[in-house]
């Protein structure tokens, strides 16, 4: 329980910290190129690796990597955890599986957009 809760927190902060830099950048950006989106992505994916990096030098307790990596991370941009996890298979020598992972992720979440659009128009 004490686990699902420190996911919630992160991931509610991570949610709320998303948003809001979406409204930021709207108030600088009003063009059609999902630069928000962007944006979130690699600030996700950078503390996503910096977390990471931190916590296989020193330790830190699962609580923390519970709420600031799957809770936070996952909540702010679940494009991170799909990089690391990525990165991950790279650096295992999984590099076909890894290039299999990013075209499949990619090709099949557009459509899977396009489907579910379809399905209700």
């Amino acid at each position: 329980m004490k686990t699902l809760l420190l996911v919630f927190f992160g991931g509610g902060i991570g949610s709320v910290l998303r948003y809001l830099t979406s409204i930021a950048t709207a108030k600088y950006y009003n063009g059609s190129f999902p630069i928000s989106t962007l944006f979130v992505n690699l600030i996700g994916c950078f503390l996503i690796g910096l977390a990471i990096g931190m916590f296989e030098k020193m330790y830190v307790s699962p609580d923390m990597k519970f709420l600031f990596i799957t809770g936070f991370c996952g909540g702010f941009t679940t494009f991170s955890a799909f990089s690391m996890e990525s990165i991950s298979l790279i650096q295992n020598q999984q590099t076909a599986l890894a290039i299999t992972y990013v075209l499949l992720s990619v090709f099949l979440g557009l459509i899977a957009v396009w489907a579910g659009l379809f399905l209700v128009k």
